[in-house]
């Protein structure tokens, strides 16, 4: 009889996907709210977007319970930043601070895949994409979690981002008007939907702009 050892894991992964785009004088985040281990589905109705300031907001998937720590964590030193400088943290600062965040976790990280966005101090639009363990990219469009290998390329294909090795530098933001904007997320989630099991339910769409933000919701399948 073969010996059999009983594995545990600290981690699990609750999939989810989340989407980000940056456009000229707005930004658009998007995730669904499924939160699923394994093949079973333990809420229809869990947000996966967080407000991190007035003109940040980060969308996050993998395992929910390192997202909460790192939200609450993130929540503090935004705090005790707001005492020390008397206002709130540019969505650059805080892109930075989540960086250094997940980076002093990294030899037992956040299970956490974030896609950062907001408005930065000129008011155009900034999206900045991470890995588990801080590293992390300003883009102009980007997508995590489990449907985002089928995002990214329906998003590369309409949206084509200039490389960021040209010289001089070209800006990543996106030509789409914010309407258009909305409409692709959209129609990346109801494509994601079909093929993903770990996307589903429901969409919440986060548009923060000059006015603030606001949030709008579309079903998706639910098998």
């Amino acid at each position: 009889m073969t010996k059999q050892q009983a594995n545990w894991s600290p981690y699990d992964n609750n999939g989810g996907s989340c989407v980000a785009i940056a456009g000229a004088d707005y930004c658009v985040i998007a995730a669904d709210t499924r939160m699923s281990t394994g093949y079973s589905i333990l809420t229809r109705d869990y947000s996966k977007i967080c407000k991190l300031a007035d003109k940040c907001v980060m969308a996050s998937s993998g395992f929910q319970a390192d997202v909460k720590a790192l939200q609450k964590q993130l929540a503090a030193r935004h705090l005790i930043y707001q005492h020390q400088h008397n206002k709130q943290m540019s969505c650059p600062a805080m892109a930075q601070l989540l960086s250094n965040t997940l980076y002093y976790k990294r030899f037992f990280p956040y299970y956490s895949f974030n896609v950062l966005g907001g408005l930065d101090n000129e008011g155009k639009g900034c999206v900045f994409t991470y890995d588990a363990v801080g590293s992390y990219e300003k883009v102009g469009y980007s997508s995590q979690g489990s449907g985002s290998t089928l995002i990214m390329p329906f998003l590369d294909n309409q949206l084509k981002s200039p490389s960021p090795l040209l010289l001089p530098a070209q800006d990543a933001v996106t030509p789409l008007m914010e309407a258009e904007a909305v409409d692709l997320v959209k129609t990346v989630f109801a494509s994601a939907s079909e093929r993903d099991i770990y996307t589903g339910d429901k969409l919440e769409i986060v548009v923060i702009n000059a006015d603030g933000i606001h949030r709008e919701y579309m079903d998706l399948r639910k098998d």
